[in-house]
């Protein structure tokens, strides 16, 4: 029995032909063990061949490697063979058979790669979307705790799974479930409702990237004990030297004073490099990089046909767009320099400055201004290299006329004036992103405006690749192959080319026959414009290359390209319309309708000349001089903070110590504001069901007492309110609920508990229409006057089939409120009021305003019988 598990054992590998990949992370010492082990149990290796030495992927089924970074993965993925990581081997043997490959992928998209989670105390539900996106990006799940599970996500250290995990001394993290939701690719929707600090659906639709789990291990997770504003950790980014510039500024330092090499460098064995003309460095330069190359291994050659690799610095080259073609390896000399410095490749679409840059950036780019906020060192030079290769202008101090702001989290001077200047506030991977695809990203993308809390997003700087597709779409669009390439691993993809010459056909060449110097020297490649071709008469033809194994390709018209550039020119021309509207996005109270094109001849109007009497342009009028008279008289900074006070004694029937304290307040950097939806602090003696203080509550400000103004009065400086936090436990117990968790629940939906729900009020309410007008409208919803006319459709119209909200079917019944006293004149109401319900299905309640106003206090829809107005009652409000 036992020599049958034996034989058993030894031919585990035996469907296995390997081929090993050394790196910085796979040393020789290692590589020789896995292929010992590789080969006691079957597996037959093949070594690189060829004076290139590249692995010949038709004779293998596995390449084994620590990372993606060498010249073949590309073609390997793409013909299907699997590309492990060491870890597969160790793990096969363990479990007698062949492991999953896809769990142990070196694909940087696959980020919970090698990582195997176990659920504690999560609802099933949850636990089942958690399971999924864990598997779908690389991950394993196991149900239970073994030795070889990396983390346990639990929402607290008493479940019988953590007390296994102490006892038996387990190397594995017990982390809160927010670590893997704000993890989470944007593709996984899970609705993580536990969540006690955290918004229901947005966690799970955030940074797509692997973070830290630090912050959120427990027992003592930082994100639920330290403030966000305390000061984040910073990361240091070794990694990130030598690919911040696509300009390095010192050479590799490998050769002596003498052009001797002081080290071993084989990086290049093998390879023919070619410099592109395009580098712009002087002959002495040039001469001591061929002389790296040729230490290195490698060769100089002059002819882009011949060689293997191509340096240049520019996308519109023809050298760039033959090798990019033929498939050679395209960098800039960043890229060559990490070569020769670490003795190690890498794919110069790993980095996004490894790559050659565009002359012209990014179309609709040139009119962004950025700063930089939160990053330091190399990673705050790579995003202000990386901005202007872009196209955009980069600009140290951030000014009013500033469009974008980087930052890695949202506590900086920096971020409280993008605030008050509509300022678009944005993380790195929304300029990674734009240029990695070559378009400008779309700001309502939630994974580019959210910052994880306790969290430095400059841990994942430098992440995002080059997207291939993108470079073929915009800069290799079929033109010229101006020579020929050579043969074997380095030919073009001869299959495509048939393709497209049989589709081309006899007269369809004609365009491939003009020169590429036809073509603008400085922009992205064009085709040809029709009049250099109006002598000629051609069949139309397609104007791309086939890729294999595609049956079907639809012949485009010969105008094609003619409107794509058309249409190209026009969007360029609207950036500047497109750049405005996004910034009056923002403005308070939405994009101001009707107003005039920014470029727009008859923009500025005569002084003579009238405007339209439309409320929309009135209004726009106005902004405009209040924004104007703002800039000129606003000398101040931006305020520290934005304080709606309520309850405060010390200024009643005395306007004229509240306008001095005011300006005093304000020297120190707090502005008194009345606009409770737009307050970040509210300050009141006690808990009061006062107007500011229910419509600001609705945004989730930070509540503090009275006591904070009277300090900083007192002592003349700015205090911190961290200090003066509200506590009224005594108006806590009398009405029912905690103020802070009030605050929490504001913070999920802030201004959205009652989002779309249409709520009627009578005239006469105690209180007024107006005050509780305000507070459904600063918690979301609807206020509707209701004054009892007969054939009202109103019902049927809010909240129905013309509003924009998502509903979910509970299979509760929906309700229509109607706020109301128990007077007389609005009890004739009632009964006109639950006619008008029917038919619309949902059902009728008339309440008292305690309802209303409890419910905003509590930000949670309460429900208590009490709050029903019933038939019995009579009389006047008290």
């Amino acid at each position: 029995m036992d020599g049958e598990e034996a034989t058993a054992q030894s031919l585990l590998f035996s469907q296995v032909h390997f081929a090993i990949v050394q790196s910085q992370s796979l040393a020789s010492s290692d590589a020789e063990a896995l292929t010992r082990l590789l080969l006691d149990n079957g597996a037959k290796e093949h070594t690189v061949a060829g004076p290139n030495g590249r692995i010949a992927l038709s004779e293998i089924t596995h390449i084994i490697s620590a990372t993606s970074d060498f010249v073949e993965y590309d073609d390997a993925t793409d013909a299907l063979k699997s590309v492990v990581r060491p870890e597969w081997v160790s793990a096969s043997v363990a479990k007698g058979r062949l492991a999953n490959p896809r769990s142990y992928s070196p694909d940087p998209r696959l980020f919970f790669s090698g990582l195997v989670l176990c659920c504690a105390d999560i609802p099933e539900g949850d636990k089942d979307a958690i399971m999924g996106g864990v598997l779908a990006t690389g991950g394993l799940y196991s149900s239970s705790v073994t030795k070889m599970v990396t983390h346990i996500v639990a929402l607290s250290m008493d479940h019988e799974k953590c007390q296994t995990v102490l006892k038996k001394g387990l190397k594995c993290k017990i982390v809160l479930p927010h670590w893997y939701a704000r993890t989470a690719p944007i593709l996984l929707v899970v609705s993580l409702n536990f969540f006690p600090f955290t918004n229901r659906f947005d966690d799970c639709l955030r940074i797509g990237k692997r973070l830290d789990e630090n912050p959120y291990t427990l027992p003592n997770p930082d994100v639920t004990h330290l403030k966000p504003g305390d000061p984040i950790q910073e990361t240091r980014r070794i990694d990130m030297q030598g690919a911040s510039s696509t300009q390095p500024s010192e050479l590799p330092k490998v050769l002596d004073s003498n052009g001797v090499a002081t080290r071993r460098v084989d990086v290049l064995n093998g390879k023919k490099v070619m410099l592109a003309n395009d580098l712009s460095i002087g002959s002495h330069l040039r001469g001591t990089i061929e002389e790296l190359i040729n230490s290195s291994g490698g060769t100089v050659t002059s002819t882009v046909s011949r060689a293997d690799m191509l340096i240049c610095h520019y996308r519109e080259s023809s050298d760039y767009r033959t090798a990019s073609r033929a498939r050679k390896e395209v960098g800039n000399l960043a890229w060559f320099y990490y070569l020769i410095t670490y003795n190690s490749w890498i794919s110069p679409m790993k980095r996004l400055l490894y790559y050659p840059v565009s002359r012209n950036g990014i179309p609709g780019f040139d009119t962004f201004r950025i700063s930089v906020s939160n990053y330091n060192g190399e990673a705050r030079v790579y995003l202000e290299n990386l901005a202007i290769a872009a196209g955009g202008a980069f600009t140290k101090t951030m000014k009013e006329d500033n469009t974008h702001l980087i930052t890695a989290h949202q506590y900086s001077e920096k971020c409280e004036a993008a605030k008050e200047w509509n300022i678009n506030m944005v993380n790195h991977l929304w300029l990674e992103e734009s240029y990695a695809k070559w378009q400008i990203q779309t700001l309502s993308n939630p994974r580019y405006t959210y910052f994880p809390p306790r969290t430095n997003l400059s841990e994942i700087v430098g992440q995002t690749q080059i997207d291939r597709h993108a470079v073929e779409k915009y800069f290799l669009t079929p033109g010229t192959v101006e020579e020929s390439v050579g043969s074997g691993a380095q030919r073009l993809n001869s299959k495509a080319l048939r393709l497209h010459d049989q589709d081309c056909g006899p007269t369809g060449s004609t365009q491939d026959l003009v020169p590429d110097r036809t073509r603008p020297s400085d922009g992205t490649p064009t085709a040809p414009r029709s009049r250099q071709m109006s002598g000629l008469v051609r069949t139309p033809a397609t104007t791309r290359i086939v890729i294999d194994g595609k049956e079907n390709n639809t012949p485009s018209t010969a105008s094609s390209r003619g409107a794509k550039d058309r249409a190209a020119a026009k969007l360029h021309d609207q950036a500047a319309d497109i750049a405005l509207y996004e910034k009056e996005k923002k403005r308070i109270g939405g994009v101001i309708f009707g107003g005039r094109r920014k470029t727009s001849e008859d923009a500025v109007s005569n002084g003579s000349r009238k405007r339209s009497n439309s409320k929309d342009e009135g209004v726009a009028q106005e902004e405009h001089g209040r924004d104007k008279k703002r800039t000129k008289t606003n000398k101040l900074p931006p305020p520290a903070m934005r304080l709606l006070l309520t309850g405060y004694k010390i200024w009643e029937k005395n306007g004229k110590r509240e306008a001095e304290d005011k300006s005093r307040l304000r020297d120190l950097g707090i502005l008194v504001t009345q606009d409770p939806t737009h307050c970040t602090h509210l300050a009141s003696p006690s808990i009061v069901r006062t107007k500011k203080f229910v419509c600001a509550l609705a945004r989730a400000p930070m509540v503090i007492s009275t006591e904070f103004v009277d300090d900083c009065l007192a002592k003349d400086e700015l205090r911190e309110p961290e200090d003066y936090v509200l506590d009224d436990l005594a108006g806590e117990q009398r009405m029912g609920f905690k103020l802070s968790e009030a605050v929490k629940r504001a913070k999920d939906h802030p201004g959205q508990l009652l989002r779309g729900m249409p709520i009627y009020c009578t005239e006469s309410v105690k209180g007024g229409f107006d005050v509780y007008k305000s507070i459904i409208e600063a918690n979301g919803g609807k206020c509707v006057l209701y004054k009892g006319r007969a054939g009202s459709n109103a019902a049927s119209r809010a909240g129905g089939e013309d509003d924009d909200v998502d509903v979910m079917d509970t299979g509760e019944p929906e309700y229509l409120y109607l706020i109301s006293g128990n007077t007389p004149t609005e009890k004739a109401l009632w009964p006109k009021f639950r006619q008008l319900v029917q038919g619309t299905g949902k059902l009728p309640r008339i309440v008292y305003t305690d309802w209303l106003l409890n419910s905003a206090l509590r930000q949670e829809l309460h429900w208590e019988e009490s709050y029903e107005l019933k038939e019995g009652a009579v009389g006047n409000d008290e």
